[in-house]
Formats: C-alpha cells, sequence, structure tokens
C-alpha cells in the first residue's frame, strides 16, 4: 500500500520505518528541514519503560494549587480563552482517581515495556549508536511524604511484573555516587533498572538514514493543508506543493494533530503542555549523573548523554506558544546545581518543546472513523520512550495484522 506518515519527529519517523519494513510504500511529510526538529530536538533523554506514570493521579488537584504559588513550580499556567485547554483539564481532573489511574498506568506500563523490547531489536538491527546507556532511572525523593507516596508506583510496577527498587539514602548513592555530595538533601528513591537514555535526536536522525535506505521518501520543507476525504474514506493529503494519494495516511504530528482531523469530525483530546530543557557540557564526571535523575520534587529529569547533561521537565499549559521564559531556565539550573554542585550552567544551550498530552496520559493509537487514517499521537513525555512499540502497534494495525499486545484500548475509541 502507498502509507503518508505525518511528521518526521520520533514517533513519525519509527512509524515510517516499521512501515517500510512491512513492505509499503512509504512517505513522511514535515514543515522543517530534517528529522527531529520539534519536540523530539532536546528532550529529557530518558526511555523511561519502568518510571512511566499518567500525570493524572491522586492528590494532583491539590499538589497543583501548592506547584502555582512555588518559586521553581513544576506546574506553570496560562489560562486564557480556549475551549480545548479548559475541555482538556476538565478530562484530566476526571482522571484523577485511585481507580483510573491504575487503569491508565497499567495501559501506559504494557505499552511501554512493549517498546524496550521492540527497542532492543531495532538496536540490534540497525547498529544506531546514540549516546545510549542501560542504567536505569534513579526517581529521587527529598521528603519522607515523597518516599512514602511512592507506594501506589510501587504496587503498579509489581502488578505488571515490572522490575523495581526501593532505597535508602545510601543506596541513592550506590546508585549515583555523585549524590554523596548532597546526601542530606535526599531522604531515598525508587530504581527502574531497565530504563535507558539516550539522545533522541541522533537517534530519529540515524533511523531517518536506515528508513531511506528502505525507500521511504521524506518530504521536507512541505506545508500540510488538510486531508483529502472521500465520503469516509481517505484519499491523500493536501500539502502546498498539492495532493499527495494514499492508500492509509498515519498521523503523527504531536500536538498539532488535533488540528488536523477535527474538519473530519474526529475529536481528539490532545493539548500541548510546553517542557523546557537545558545541555549542559560536562566539566566533572565525578559530580554528573551516571543515568537519570528525577527530581521528584521539581519533576525535572537529570540525565547524562555522552558529554552533556540534559536537564528538562516542568509542564506549562500555556496553548501553542514556544517561547523561553527566563523563570523557566532558572528553575532547571535550580534543580540540577542543587544536585549536582559545579557544572557550569552558562555554557547551557535553552529550549522548549510542546509536548502532545492526552486526558489520561496514554497515546492514541490506532484507527479512527475515516477508513484509512491512523493515529500515533499524544504520547506526551514518552514519546522517546514509546515510540518504538507504538510504531510497531500502528504497522501491525495498518498491515492488517493483529499487534503483538492487546492495543485495542490504545485506539481514539476509548473516548467514545
Amino acid at each position: 500500500m502507498k502509507v503518508i506518515v505525518l511528521g518526521a519527529g520520533i514517533v513519525g519517523v519509527t512509524s515510517a520505518y516499521q512501515l517500510a519494513k512491512a513492505g509499503h510504500e512509504v512517505t513522511v511529510i514535515d514543515r522543517q528541514s530534517g528529522p527531529a526538529l520539534e519536540t523530539s530536538f532536546a528532550n529529557a533523554g530518558e526511555v523511561s519503560f519502568g518510571y512511566c506514570s499518567p500525570w493524572a493521579a491522586p492528590g494532583i488537584p491539590m499538589k497543583a494549587i501548592k506547584w502555582l504559588f512555588m518559586e521553581h513550580a513544576p506546574l506553570i499556567l496560562r489560562p486564557k480563552i480556549d475551549a480545548a485547554m479548559l475541555c482538556w483539564m476538565v478530562r484530566m481532573l476526571s482522571n484523577c482517581t485511585s481507580g483510573r489511574y491504575a487503569i491508565n498506568k497499567s495501559r501506559m506500563l504494557r505499552l511501554a515495556d512493549y517498546s524496550r523490547i521492540s527497542l532492543a531489536a531495532l538496536r540490534t538491527e540497525t547498529g544506531i549508536a546514540y549516546d545510549e546507556r542501560m542504567q536505569g532511572t534513579l526517581q529521587l525523593f527529598r521528603t519522607q511524604q515523597q518516599l512514602d507516596a511512592s507506594g501506589k508506583d510501587v504496587k503498579a510496577l509489581a502488578a505488571d511484573g515490572i522490575p523495581y527498587e526501593v532505597l535508602d539514602r545510601d543506596g541513592c548513592i550506590r546508585v549515583e555516587p555523585a549524590l554523596k555530595h548532597v546526601r542530606d538533601k535526599i531522604v531515598g528513591g525508587l530504581l527502574t533498572p531497565k530504563d535507558e537514555t539516550g539522545d533522541c535526536f541522533k537517534f530519529t536522525n540515524a533511523l531517518a538514514k536506515k528508513a531511506d535506505e528502505l525507500g521511504v521518501r521524506f518530504n521536507y520543507g512541505s506545508i500540510i493543508r488538510g486531508l483529502d476525504v472521500e465520503g469516509s474514506r481517505i484519499r491523500g493529503v493536501i500539502t502546498a506543493h498539492g495532493t499527495l494519494q494514499a492508500d492509509a495516511v498515519v498521523v503523527a504530528l504531536g500536538s498539532f494533530s488535533p488540528l488536523l482531523v477535527r474538519p473530519h469530525g474526529i475529536r481528539l483530546p490532545v493539548y500541548p503542555v510546553k517542557g523546557y530543557s537545558l545541555t549542559i557540557p560536562i566539566t566533572d564526571a565525578a559530580r554528573a549523573p551516571e543515568s537519570t535523575v528525577m527530581d521528584e520534587t521539581f519533576k525535572i529529569a537529570i540525565t547524562r548523554l555522552g558529554d552533556r547533561i540534559r536537564v528538562g521537565g516542568m509542564a506549562e499549559i500555556s496553548g501553542y506558544t514556544n517561547d523561553l521564559g527566563e523563570p523557566r531556565r532558572l528553575t532547571l539550573q535550580h534543580s540540577v546545581t542543587d544536585l549536582f554542585p559545579g557544572g557550569d550552567v552558562s555554557k547551557a544551550s535553552f529550549w522548549s518543546g510542546l509536548r502532545p498530552m492526552t486526558p489520561d496520559g496514554t497515546p492514541v493509537i490506532g484507527p479512527t472513523k475515516v477508513a484509512g487514517l491512523y493515529l500515533n499521537t499524544g504520547h506526551g513525555t514518552l514519546g522517546w520512550t514509546m515510540s518504538s512499540g507504538s510504531a510497531r502497534v500502528i504497522a501491525d494495525l495498518v498491515s492488517g495484522r493483529k499487534p503483538e499486545i492487546d492495543a485495542t484500548d490504545l485506539a481514539i475509541a476509548r473516548y467514545a
């Protein structure tokens, strides 16, 4: 079949690669000049198969109110007259129950664990190098209350058979020796040892070259005007350069996916939540993390990527804005210098990207009511983590095969 993939970020490129492997004639369309130049460009670098949780959780509404008044807040809300924003927030709040959290967490872990297997297979068959490390994620707790609250995550990890280890202060320092310099600031942690790290931009560009070798065509610098739909079936994609015909179309446009499908009666509950990152050169390896440390207080991930540290996090709900606010930079600097003092943040590069978030935390992967039109979007902060598994699921569905994991509750039909 002729398949068009919309979007050349990590999700779009992995989808194109798997579709080409399945024997399809694949074209990727993206408005940028190359792959991974938007949300995939400078993300936190985590590949968090174990540390993946819905943002909608019990207690979050009260925490959110407190966060709004913190100097270094993990959540920033800039309300505006925007029906999509209001609807998304109401839906997210409705998922902040113990029952919904358990369902959503289990669903995310299922897809993440499949992605772990898929990424390992992809790495073996391609030989791609991307500053990868396989040393786990340490969720770091500064207070006993945070450590006690991790019980719900431990329960979900145990139920799904995901390896974990609850650590005291000394255990955290054993895993991340540089923390010995700030031992009095931590009380414990939760280690998910199967987690990985890596440069998403490097990986996506390397995989795009492999996809090109399989015959995938990349149309960069191409503006997408809309979808060509006749009756209830997709016919192609309308671009600024004309209409491209296709038997199937996969929408992997991240936060911009809802805008494309809305004219066709598809209400996709994905909304942009802006995240920020700093990339800092390592000047003293003894004071740098070995893998990823997740600072639970500020919801900031501090990750080692080769000779750099990537500091990423925060959630800013402000619509489709991509400005770089100096207070956000100061929050990132505060977290990394507080836990890993000694780095030269004056040499850091500052970046922001729009994460495509669903109200229940799980991405939307699967068919729509328009025949031949598929979605692979809404991965939020876990696009890098879930991309390989999501790509295999979407390739199976487009090819008419049953996916290797249960994907029925991943499709947009779950919101009906």
